[in-house]
């Protein structure tokens, strides 16, 4: 979470610089006016916003769909939005190529390797800049008095670095549950039909006997 400072006591203009290797921005209001904009301005960076960002659904949405944006965010160096109710939170994407959860991971020959590609990563996304959170009703500037604004990124830095590694018991378990799963769904299936097919003769078989056709 960031300190932000107004800029002038009277107007809802606050700023707070960052010098870090972040994924995501998230700027909240909260006891805005009625009718009130939420402008967000990056002095130095371009950046990422989309209304689908944060919200609710099968999957997380974040911009990025495989390889390719997604053509409902759109980048730049400032992004409004309309306050609903008096708060609101706008979400946005800094960087497409670090690790939005979990942790990240890189190929490469060696530890020496890894660390130095990890940190070429990190110096390559670094974002230095200013973030300028400003309030307006009908294109003027309104108050501060009553108004609360939080800015929060979330921020990479390096850690430690690791070599993966397959626990052969766990993997060995595994590839038995699954050669089990897919072996008995093979003959369940065929002797499922069969046992099906045996009942349904022998029911025909039943119903001949017990209503012989007529002699001629």
């Amino acid at each position: 979470m960031y300190f932000l400072e107004l800029e002038n006591s009277n107007e809802s203009v606050w700023y707070v610089s960052s010098n870090s290797a972040p994924t995501w921005i998230n700027i909240s209001v909260v006891n805005a006016p009625n009718g009130a904009e939420l402008t967000v301005t990056s002095t130095s960076s371009i950046w990422y916003h989309s209304e689908l960002l944060g919200e609710e659904g099968n999957s997380a949405f974040n911009c990025k769909e495989f390889d390719e944006i997604s053509d409902s965010c759109v980048a730049a160096y400032e992004h409004s939005t309309q306050i609903d109710g008096g708060s609101d939170i706008m979400r946005g994407r800094v960087s497409l190529n670090l690790p939005i959860e979990g942790v990240g991971y890189l190929h490469a020959d060696d530890e020496v390797d890894a660390e130095t590609d990890t940190l070429k990563l990190l110096s390559d996304e670094a974002v230095s800049t200013t973030w300028i959170v400003t309030i307006t009703v009908d294109e003027e500037v309104v108050s501060p008095e009553g108004i609360d604004v939080a800015l929060s990124l979330t921020e990479h830095e390096f850690y430690s670095i690791s070599e993966f590694e397959i626990d052969p018991v766990q993997e060995t378990l595994y590839g038995i549950a699954t050669l089990v799963g897919c072996f008995s769904l093979l003959i369940a299936v065929p002797m499922m039909i069969y046992f099906a097919g045996v009942a349904k003769a022998r029911i025909d078989e039943e119903n001949r006997l017990e209503d012989p056709p007529p002699s001629e």
